[in-house]
């Protein structure tokens, strides 16, 4: 049972745990390893057990604890009391970067790829290239989704800006109608192999804009130190 909501910022939920009580509650959860009652943890860390509760409840609200409810005794029947609230470490995981990176996202996207080559004996940078374009087509198939949920025919090029922007891409729109992505979501791993990363981004954005087949956009590959290596430009400029 989890008491947050599924669109928690991880940046406003890691901020609890700077409150030293809080993050002490969190620590001794983390420690056991197991559920935690409310007064097993206010007597672990000294806190009152109303000002104990309160901490665990914030916790469990910012995503950081999940929330059960177990008779602690161990006893079952009449008689038994009735179920305790108890808490663990969430199985969520909280990951804050700025600017915003996705290496998780890189990383299953070439995950998908390695395990493809080693099971049909293709080249991996043949499969790179379609586990890039399958993930494409996921996230353009969820652009034009939310595109149909607008009911507005004119919003494909801002729900793509929007979508970019929730992937750590950072889009800009220039004057000359060029979309710049200031930020590599995969910037370490582009440093380190550009040719293989640039390549798969490229590879990903275009699927996406095709899949979605909305706003206007052409991506084109523009390596550059200092931004991602793609480019928006509009379709009737080429």
């Amino acid at each position: 049972m989890n008491e947050h909501t599924d669109d928690v910022d991880p940046l406003f939920a890691l901020r609890a745990l700077a409150e030293p009580k809080r993050r002490a509650l969190y620590d001794y959860v983390v420690a056991a390893g197991t559920w935690v009652g409310r007064d097993e943890a206010a007597d672990a860390t000294g806190l009152q057990r109303g000002l104990s509760a309160h901490h665990l409840d914030r916790l469990a609200l910012d995503g950081l604890l999940e929330v059960d409810y177990q008779r602690l005794s161990g006893r079952t029947g009449p008689g038994a009391g009735r179920p305790a609230k108890v808490y663990r470490r969430t199985r969520r995981d909280f990951s804050v970067t700025l600017p915003p990176r996705h290496y998780e996202y890189a990383g299953r996207i070439l995950a998908d790829a390695i395990v493809e080559a080693q099971t049909s004996g293709r080249d991996v940078s043949d499969t790179v290239a379609a586990a890039a374009r399958a993930a494409g087509r996921q996230l353009g198939a969820a652009i034009r989704q939310r595109v149909d949920e607008t009911g507005s025919s004119g919003a494909g090029r801002a729900v793509v800006l929007d979508v970019l922007r929730e992937h750590g891409f950072e889009p800009e729109q220039q004057d000359d109608g060029v979309v710049r992505l200031r930020n590599c979501p995969f910037h370490q791993l582009a440093q380190r192999q550009t040719d293989l990363i640039c390549g798969m981004n490229h590879l990903l954005i275009d699927a996406a804009l095709t899949e979605a087949n909305v706003g206007g956009f052409n991506a084109v590959l523009q390596p550059d130190p200092d931004t991602c290596c793609v480019h928006l430009t509009n379709t009737a400029n080429g």
